[in-house]
């Protein structure tokens, strides 16, 4: 069976009960947000760990221009290295085509046993769309999802009782500390030459001043 990340490929092999907490993104740079949210979600539900993992061929991305893969993948590897409880799949690029949530999780279900509990994290934005996302009942067998919230933001309880009714979706809440920070504005700053530092990890700044990505005109880049 193919390998879905280095760190912890046989999760549960022990027979063990295990939480396995799930990442997915574009990633397009990776940022403290994203990590600050894995973690908080790690510590809250007793996570065994975090694989974090890059879309391939995001389908809901297809309008715009996406940095290649292979460097969005590095990013994350070169974010996370420091955490122990962290890792890195290139499952979503590897199997090439568009990139649908659904199929991911049935190749994680596929390839842990059954003692392995899958939980998909997500903003709660996302959570209140899910029930258009493909195979959305299929979703609701596969993993419990974790709704990341910001401080004062909050789903209604008629809009939770409509996520959780269609398809029986298991939903946990999550309020995670709010930072303020997207990639879509890192992105825009390192275009105009702005600072992203603190931002994102050292070690994904130092690359995206190395490979120069995000630069519109040859005159921006990190500071």
């Amino acid at each position: 069976m193919a390998a879905i990340c280095e760190r912890f490929d046989d999760l549960g092999a022990d027979g063990r009960p295990a939480r396995l907490g799930i990442m997915g993104g574009t990633f397009d740079p990776i940022h403290i947000g994203h990590l600050a949210c894995a973690e908080q979600a790690r510590e809250a539900f007793e996570l065994a760990a975090v694989v974090f993992i890059p879309a391939g061929n995001p389908v809901f991305k297809k309008d715009r221009a996406v940095t290649p893969a292979a460097d969005r993948l590095e990013m994350c590897r070169l974010a996370t290295r420091s955490n122990p409880a962290f890792d890195v799949s290139a499952i979503e690029i590897e199997r090439g085509g568009d990139t649908y949530t659904v199929d991911t999780l049935r190749q994680l279900r596929a390839h842990y046993p059954d003692n392995v509990e899958l939980r998909f994290i997500t903003g709660a934005d996302a959570v209140a769309s899910i029930v258009a996302w493909r195979e959305s009942a299929a979703i609701a067998d596969l993993a419990r999802l974790i709704a990341v919230t910001r401080p004062g933001y909050a789903l209604s309880d008629e809009r939770r009782a409509l996520i959780e009714g269609r398809g029986n979706f298991a939903v946990d809440y999550l309020e995670i500390t709010s930072l303020a920070v997207s990639s879509s504005d890192l992105r825009r700053r390192v275009a105009a030459g702005a600072s992203i530092r603190y931002l994102t990890m050292q070690r994904v700044f130092d690359y995206i001043r190395e490979k120069r990505l995000y630069r519109d005109d040859g005159e921006g880049g990190p500071r």
